[in-house]
């Protein structure tokens, strides 16, 4: 069946609903888990869809549909349930990925003999948009009334190691190799003892949910890996660049590694913002496999590793890779800001000295500009005096000339000492009232 549709819900006492309050409301209901008889078989494809078409799988399922003459989905839905008559095919899309698994009730001949992709056009599958991350195979059977030994079981799966565990308070028996086969694909067998088909449904969807969250966790281990030499490097720099730090000669210096540092971090914050988004979705994602697992709710079979045990030995390393890289990058981030801000520190008490000094040097030239001004009203006020004195002079040989005094020699002289107090209390009269305050009527 397809996705429900979303309709604007009336009230019968005339109450305003939130436009999106029916699409919340219906968010339980998206996804539902598929009903399972025993026997069956399911295979499941998770693809990583071109991001630069957008409309390319909803294209694609519409040619299916058309040849097998069936409902086709809705336009941007994100999920698509639809019997196709001789199987079911399930199409959901998630934010990263999205899933086609094909369910087959027709099962025939030992488990995965055959698979469900058969029942899809070799072509249309050929044609599948998107890189294919993961396939898997899924059978359930009923629990055979001897249960077989894990020697027989390894023909099931091409003779790997298995892991087995008993699920559901012992209701059913999982076994798997979590291996690729010769196919491309991996294997889980379910033996069914007292499962209904709700319940092999909902323990078919944790198990596929687990196989798919899991390979999208492991995809930031190749970029954790691939930006661990980066890291190591920016902090072998780092490091230099703070011993530098006590061995700065001038402002130059301080400048030319404010510049390294700011290169540095530049660098690191390119990084982060290429890998941040898969490394926290690797934490996400981690997170969902531990609650899948909890939710198998395992008994151990003597001689074989559980899920549990298995998944998490073998993915917790790979997570703590991850998480270790983005720490490692908000760490060097931290530090570098740390240096840069040690160093800008560094440079405002180098700038604060500076201008100490120029206004030291400021303080003396200004000393020493008042000593000259001082030098120069002293020489300003002889030179005013003499040539006073020599207007004196002149008025005194006049005044003697006519007979008004005896000696023009003796007035000059008298007048020399009178012109020098006159012309030094006119330049100090002339300092106050430059000094004095403006006032305003």
């Amino acid at each position: 069946m397809n996705s429900p549709q979303t309709h604007t819900p009336s009230s019968q006492h005339g109450l305003r609903f939130h436009p999106e309050r029916e699409a919340l409301f219906n968010e339980l209901h998206t996804r539902p888990f598929p009903v399972l008889s025993t026997p069956s078989r399911l295979t499941q494809l998770v693809l990583l869809p071109d991001t630069q078409q957008a409309d390319a799988e909803y294209q694609h399922l519409l040619r299916l549909c058309d040849r097998h003459a069936v409902l086709p989905p809705a336009a941007h839905s994100s999920c698509y349930y639809q019997d196709f008559g001789g199987f079911e095919l399930r199409w959901e899309r998630h934010t990263e990925f999205s899933t086609y698994t094909l369910v087959s009730k027709q099962v025939q001949g030992a488990p995965f003999s055959q698979d469900a992709l058969a029942l899809l056009p070799e072509h249309w599958l050929q044609q599948l948009p998107g890189q294919l991350l993961s396939c898997n195979h899924l059978e359930i059977i009923a629990f055979p009334e001897t249960q077989p030994s894990p020697d027989e079981m390894r023909m099931h799966f091409e003779g790997q190691r298995l892991i087995s565990s008993s699920v559901s308070d012992g209701q059913a028996r999982l076994w798997s190799a979590y291996r690729i086969h010769s196919d491309g694909s991996g294997r889980v067998l379910i033996h069914n003892r007292g499962l209904n088909p709700c319940q092999s449904g909902r323990l078919v969807r944790t198990l596929l949910e687990m196989e798919t969250y899991r390979m999208m966790l492991l995809l930031a281990l190749p970029q954790a890996k691939a930006i661990a030499p980066q890291i190591k490097e920016m902090e072998r720099q780092l490091a230099a660049a703070i011993q530098q730090i006590n061995r700065i000669g001038d402002l130059g210096d301080e400048r030319r590694l404010l510049g390294e540092l700011g290169s540095l971090a530049a660098r690191v914050e390119q990084l982060i913002a290429a890998h941040n988004f898969r490394f926290s979705a690797s934490r996400a994602y981690y997170e969902l496999i531990i609650n899948r697992l909890g939710e198998l709710r395992e008994q151990e079979c003597p001689g074989l590793q559980t899920f549990s045990e298995f998944l998490q030995r073998r993915l917790t390393p790979a997570w703590r890779t991850s998480e270790a890289a983005e720490q490692d990058l908000d760490d060097l981030a931290r530090r570098i800001d740390r240096a840069s801000e040690l160093l800008r520190t560094r440079i405002d008490l180098t700038i604060e000295t500076q201008n100490q000094q120029l206004m030291q040097a400021m303080d003396k030239r200004s000393h020493l500009q008042l000593r000259l001004q001082q030098t120069v009203e002293g020489l300003s006020v002889a030179a005013i005096s003499y040539y006073l004195v020599g207007l004196c002079k002149y008025l005194a040989e006049s005044a003697k000339a006519l007979g008004l005094i005896e000696s023009s020699t003796l007035a000059t002289g008298i007048a020399v000492p009178l012109c020098v107090t006159a012309v030094w209390l006119g330049m100090r009269r002339l300092k106050r009232s430059l000094h004095l305050p403006v006032t305003q009527d």
